[in-house]
């Protein structure tokens, strides 16, 4: 803090002076003494003048120390968290705050002093006493406020009025009720869990119960402020707490789960563990407003919902309401550890005021258990706080003690109004324990004694709540009592009724806007339907993505792209790579459907191909060519996203599953670079829909291809995702063609079900001829999961087949046509998986005296030679590789080259 002692002990004369400089030039000032001078108005101007009026408390003499008063209550507003009573089980450690009156200037022989800076706090003409005990109450009892981080003061002062409003507030009996009613449903479904099934995992609430009144009361607030729809994300612990007693998923439901039923039907997929599960519910809070909750389904990879939850809430906020965010509200609940230590955290509140990813503000609840597994806080960060990373978007941050749930009710509705008013994050740490271990198997004393030596002594929070209110004589102890005793045996009749009639297991239905879809069948990927569009069109969308308003001037190399483009379609009846990919999404536009793409600079795209969006040369000003086609068209929204691959692909997850009709599309800057997204891919993009019965229909495009330029540039992993494959949980496709490329795409929508598709795109051959397609084919049919050899004339007479996908196509044609092959016949396998078995098993029929072999770049140990090697037992073929690789590709542009011309020369050789 800043020495303002030469205030306090300057003579009047100076204190004049300063103030004259306010008066003349208000900037000319600190801060800190602008606002000090403005709040006290004419009552300084009279004191620093020498004739006071009668009764005011102010003199020259007397200045310093109303300022020093002053920069008190600012202190307890910005350090008053570091004293504050929030930890219920374990004294706080010493941060250091500087509180004391020794700090200002000031003693206790000042207590019973008037001091006119207490109507900074509404207290003008308080004592120092008065206004202490003020700060106390609101800074350092059972809620640390912490906004020390906030440059804005409109903010700060509105967080200010809030928390001395709010926090001082009395709670009505009906609301005290509503409190111990929803802690009682918290405590006692712990209990009654713990003591029927005993040793089963349930991940249990118990000592963070505090947690279920929050929730309630955050739902209740936000519905009376507009919100229509709440999204939640949370791992797994009081997960099932949350199911029941928030969302209202029955009793019988989750008892069935603990019995182990499973569903007669199934056809659902693998399902998961209880406390992993989704669940979707309409609510009528105590006012009578109605709002839809949702509990978004999540793996035990701790945060990874976060990103799935803003990406879902975004889409509904841009497609339902018009992207009128105060009308959906996310909410993330945290495990202490995890916030701190789990990156996708820092990605997903990196991107919250980021124009593509903003959902009008997140509420952050933590449930700080002070201990991750088996881990001491004190070894689980360097920060102060689980919470310090709200510092970096200045969103401040209440942390709460556990124990006391009127202070925790009243901290989350203040975190409401504030999300709903500024529209941005706020976190709330609730400082609470866990009773058992880990798990509920799991002996917490091994690695924490001491700790789990107070917990067991240490009530829960609903006994702590009855107390207070049964010595304050809001409610009588009969009635506390009676409330456990019949929530209890409310329970046991759920429980008894399930074990002599078991319910049928039943899965939620799915969401209004997914109910005309169905489950994919093997059949459905027998051949892929007709996406063609008609000529006219074609070129409506064609001459539509060519033209700018006529006070927009591009760059020249842009404008000439452009111009070569028309050429190449006007004089040889062809469309580029990255014209065709414009053309899939305009065709979807113009019928109503929506397209939303994101990834590292996909504006113009990794290798300048794209060009969605041109800038003006001159004002830099955006034209988006997509969206201009004609009124009344679906969106086309692209984003250039912060540099993330975790937390902005499972952003757009999120987003595609709110959304059966709007393509969503992820650019890989390079395909390798989705590596660091793989627990989104392992964990929800590949098996969501047999854990979850979520479907999705995202589309990953991967940069892919062989190009001497490095094992980091080289690889999207092909592997990794056929590895992935089965069940036909995706689409793994490795395209060659800007029709086909065309095709694939409007075949996401086209589908009656919805699937991820990963494309492992080309890098060089954007730009290739070979690569460019005929008017007619995207004119006609549909696409092609695998493309037959036009060069071969007679069949009879192939010797050879080399079968292959994506880049290695062009080597291999290149050289047949060089050396005018006749007897060798080239095969593209567009799509991998599906693997199309019936078209590759009539080419084998077709090619029958012929030597089969599958052809790739990759290394042997990589690439889709060991996926079809398994897969593929119907045709016998040999593989034609690169030899045995630890990394993806040589880093030597001469050794590619020879590793390149080996492949060739082999599949030509042998």
């Amino acid at each position: 803090m800043k020495d303002f002692s030469y205030i306090t002990n300057s003579s009047p004369a100076y204190i004049e002076s300063l103030y004259q400089d306010f008066v003349k030039d208000p900037a000319s000032v600190d801060p800190e003494f602008k606002k000090f001078f403005e709040g006290f108005d004419f009552a300084v101007a009279n004191a620093v003048n020498g004739h006071a009026p009668a009764g005011a408390a102010v003199d020259a003499s007397q200045l310093g120390r109303e300022f020093s008063v002053y920069q008190l209550i600012q202190a307890y507003r910005k350090k008053g968290h570091l004293i504050a009573k929030t930890n219920p089980i374990r004294p706080r450690k010493d941060r250091k705050p500087n509180l004391d009156l020794k700090f200002f200037g000031l003693s206790e022989a000042d207590l019973n002093t008037v001091f006119e800076a207490g109507k900074f706090i509404g207290k003008p003409g308080a004592t120092l006493k008065q206004i202490l005990d003020h700060l106390q109450q609101c800074y350092s009892t059972s809620v640390g406020v912490e906004y020390s981080s906030i440059n804005d003061m409109e903010k700060i002062e509105w967080l200010a009025n809030a928390v001395e409003k709010t926090l001082l507030e009395t709670p009505s009996i009906d609301q005290k009720k509503r409190i111990l009613e929803k802690l009682n449903q918290g405590v006692i479904f712990e209990k009654f869990l713990h003591t029927k099934y005993i040793g089963q995992k349930r991940f249990s609430l118990e000592g963070g119960e505090s947690t279920i009144p929050a929730l309630d009361a955050i739902i209740n607030t936000a519905a009376d402020l507009g919100v229509q729809e709440v999204v939640i994300g949370m791992a797994h612990r009081g997960r099932l707490n949350v199911l029941a007693n928030i969302l209202g998923k029955t009793y019988e439901q989750i008892f069935n789960e603990f019995e182990g039923n499973i569903p007669a039907d199934t056809t659902m997929g693998s399902g998961d563990v209880k406390y992993h599960l989704g669940f979707r519910a309409d609510h009528t809070t105590p006012n009578g407003k109605k709002v839809n909750l949702q509990l978004v389904p999540n793996p035990s990879h701790l945060e990874t919902v976060d990103p799935v939850v803003v990406g879902f809430s975004r889409a509904k906020a841009d497609v339902l309401y018009q992207s009128e965010y105060d009308n959906i509200l996310p909410i993330l609940i945290h495990g202490d550890a995890s916030i701190a230590g789990q990156g996708v955290v820092y990605e997903v509140v990196q991107m919250s005021n980021l124009p593509g990813y903003y959902t009008g503000g997140t509420i952050h609840f933590v449930i700080n258990n002070q201990i991750g597994f088996t881990t001491d806080f004190d070894d689980a960060r360097s920060a102060d706080y689980c919470t310090s990373v709200a510092a970096m978007i200045q969103a401040p941050v209440l942390h709460v003690n556990g124990d006391d749930p009127e202070a925790v009710v009243k901290a989350v509705q203040i975190a409401t109004a504030y999300r709903q008013h500024f529209n941005s994050d706020f976190f709330i740490d609730l400082l609470c324990y866990r009773r058992h271990g880990h798990n509920e198997g799991d002996d917490p004393k091994f690695t924490q004694p001491s700790l789990y030596g107070l917990i067991e002594k240490h009530p829960n929070p609903r006994e702590v709540y009855s107390k207070v209110l049964i010595e304050r004589g809001d409610v009588d102890a009969d009635l506390a009592r009676e409330m456990e005793k019949k929530f209890w045996g409310d329970l046991q009749e759920r429980l008894d009724e399930i074990k002599q009639n078991p319910i049928p297991y039943k899965i939620q239905k799915p969401e209004e806007a997914w109910e005309k879809l169905r489950k994919a069948t093997a059949e459905d990927f027998d051949q892929s339907p007709e996406t063609a569009i008609p000529a006219a069109e074609l070129k409506r969308l064609f001459d539509g993505l060519m033209k700018w308003p006529s006070d927009f001037k591009p760059l020249k190399k842009v404008e000439k792209l452009l111009q070569d483009k028309v050429k190449l379609y006007e004089t040889e009846g062809k469309i580029d790579w990255a014209t065709g990919e414009l053309l899939a999404y305009s065709s979807l536009l113009v019928n109503g459907s929506e397209v939303r793409m994101s990834g590292q600079d996909v504006k113009r795209g990794t290798f300048s191909h794209r060009h969605a969006v041109i800038y003006d040369e001159v004002t830099n000003k955006q034209y988006n060519r997509l969206n201009n086609f004609q009124e009344n068209q679906g969106q086309f929204r692209i984003y250039n996203s912060l540099l993330s691959e975790y937390g902005v692909l499972g952003f757009e997850y999120g987003y595609s599953l709110a959304s059966p009709n709007a393509l969503v599309l992820w650019e890989a800057q390079f395909g390798d670079f989705v590596n660091g997204a793989q627990i989104m891919i392992d964990q929800f993009i590949t098996a969501a829909e047999q854990k979850w019965q979520k479907q999705s229909g995202l589309v990953m495009l991967l940069p892919h291809g062989y190009e001497g330029q490095g094992p980091e540039h080289s690889s999207a992993r092909l592997e990794r995702f056929l590895q992935a494959c089965a069940e036909l949980n995706i689409v793994v496709a490795n395209i060659t063609t800007a029709a086909n490329f065309f095709h694939a795409l409007r075949r996401q929508l086209a589908w009656p079900f919805r699937k991820p598709m990963v494309n492992f795109s080309p890098k060089a051959n954007l730009r290739l001829a070979e690569s460019y397609s005929r008017i007619e084919e995207f004119t006609s049919g549909g696409f092609r999961e695998v493309i037959e050899d036009s060069f071969v004339e007679n069949p009879a007479e192939v010797k050879k087949v080399l079968f292959c996908s994506g880049k290695v196509y062009f080597d291999l044609a290149a050289r047949q046509l060089k050396e005018n092959k006749k007897d060798v016949a080239i095969i593209r396998v567009e799509q991998l998986y599906p693997l199309p078995q019936k078209q590759l098993d009539a080419l084998y029929r077709k090619y029958s005296k012929a030597t089969w072999f599958w052809v790739q770049e990759e290394p042997l140990n990589m690439g889709a030679a060991s996926f079809l090697k398994m897969n593929l037992n119907s045709i016998n073929f040999g593989v034609i590789s690169r030899q045995p690789s630890a990394a993806t590709a040589t880093g030597y542009a001469k050794v590619h080259a020879q590793e390149q011309a080996e492949i060739v020369e082999t599949a030509f050789s042998i």
